[in-house]
């Protein structure tokens, strides 16, 4: 169980007794010129809390490993560990999977959507690659930092990267990247090696489901 979390009565939510670890970790912060503002954690399902796991993915240490089914994330760690955090993935039909690099790392990134959103959603010509994109802030869809996902030395247009929605966390509603509250993703973005490999599966991982 996570830490501050204390069982409920049956068939009731769990209860979130005062912790100050979780206090710490999910409070409002400066970064990059910007507030980021609390995670209401006691809000959200302790599952998708980052928390240190015992590994189920059987990858080599400073692998990311994405387990879309469970809507979780896991930067494997030595001696059978991993830090896991809870992510948003992305719709049905907008999803990619498969084994890759994370080629590139941004903080606070320019959001430019890609064409084909752009040709769905018309109205976001104006953050284009040509336009500009969109300027970093609290607003911008990829939030703090963004993770930038290449195959075959090519991207592929999905990201690892932050959101200010946390009760999107767990859920499946995003245009196919893996969003994660703005404070996990600047943990993430400050443990994980250069040009590290990451693995992103739409089918559980054995031991997990």
């Amino acid at each position: 169980m996570s830490p501050g979390v204390a069982p409920g009565p049956a068939g009731a939510p769990l209860a979130y007794s005062p912790d100050p670890e979780l206090e710490a970790r999910y409070a409002a912060f400066e970064d990059g010129g910007f507030l980021v503002p609390a995670v209401p954690y006691q809000k959200m399902d302790p599952a998708f809390l980052r928390q240190r796991v015992s590994d189920p993915t059987g990858e080599a240490p400073g692998t990311v490993v994405v387990d879309t089914p469970g809507r979780f994330l896991y930067l494997v760690e030595p001696d059978g560990m991993a830090m896991r955090y809870g992510v948003g993935i992305g719709r049905e039909g907008f999803a990619w999977e498969g084994d890759g690099v994370i080629h590139w790392r941004q903080p606070w990134p320019r959001w430019k959507p890609p064409g084909e959103m752009i040709a769905r959603q018309p109205d976001l010509e104006r953050y284009s690659v040509a336009n500009g994109g969109m300027d970093p802030g609290l607003m911008n869809p990829l939030g703090a930092r963004a993770l930038y996902i290449f195959q075959n030395r090519q991207d592929t247009l999905y990201r690892l990267h932050g959101s200010p929605e946390w009760n999107s966390i767990g859920r499946s509603v995003s245009s196919g990247c893996v969003r994660l509250v703005n404070h996990d993703i600047v943990d993430l973005y400050e443990r994980i090696p250069h040009h590290a490999r990451i693995v992103v599966y739409q089918t559980p991982i054995a031991g997990t489901a």
